[in-house]
């Protein structure tokens, strides 16, 4: 397997891209919760990422609330099928750590789905900041509460309203 990295400005800090075989496999933000260690992110290209960064650029602009790319997550069958739920939130939208479990059949599983959360490996893309606690309140993000945050008044926030 051939991995390359790039790193790309946001609004949020850098943002470490990770291509395995070409094709995303990590996006992780600085100071990432269980971000892997820089050596086994592979060689600097930006090759594989021209459209990642295509359509991060279009999102961070208002102009993207999709992404469609080809990812590699690799994880345990239940960390994927959690990864696979994250990608059908809405944009703007927020879904609970119980309501994923029991969309995935399993209503005392919110511990678990929290876990496979939190090792998303494609955040921001794979939109794991839009899991909240039962009660709404922030709990748990990789990239920091503040992070998580921000993202989620960028998503609800009309353009009027955006700091960026």
């Amino acid at each position: 397997m051939t991995r390359q990295h790039t790193v790309v400005d946001s609004p949020y800090g850098p943002l470490t891209l990770v291509a395995s075989d070409g094709v995303l496999s990590g996006l992780y933000m600085t100071d990432q919760r269980h971000r892997p260690a820089e050596e086994t992110f592979g060689a600097p290209s930006p090759a594989p990422f021209t459209e990642t960064i295509r359509q991060l650029e279009a999102y961070f602009a208002r102009e993207l609330t999709e992404f469609d790319l080809p990812l590699q997550l690799d994880g345990t069958p239940f960390q994927r099928g959690v990864w696979q739920r994250l990608l059908a939130i809405p944009y703007g939208e927020t879904r609970t750590y119980g309501e994923l479990a029991q969309e995935l059949g399993n209503a005392n599983a919110s511990r678990a789905v929290g876990l496979a959360n939190g090792k998303n490996p494609v955040g921001i893309i794979v939109p794991c900041h839009r899991v909240i606690g039962s009660t709404g309140n922030l709990t748990g993000y990789g990239g920091g509460l503040g992070r998580k945050q921000q993202l989620l008044d960028f998503e609800s926030s009309t353009p009027e309203d955006a700091l960026f």
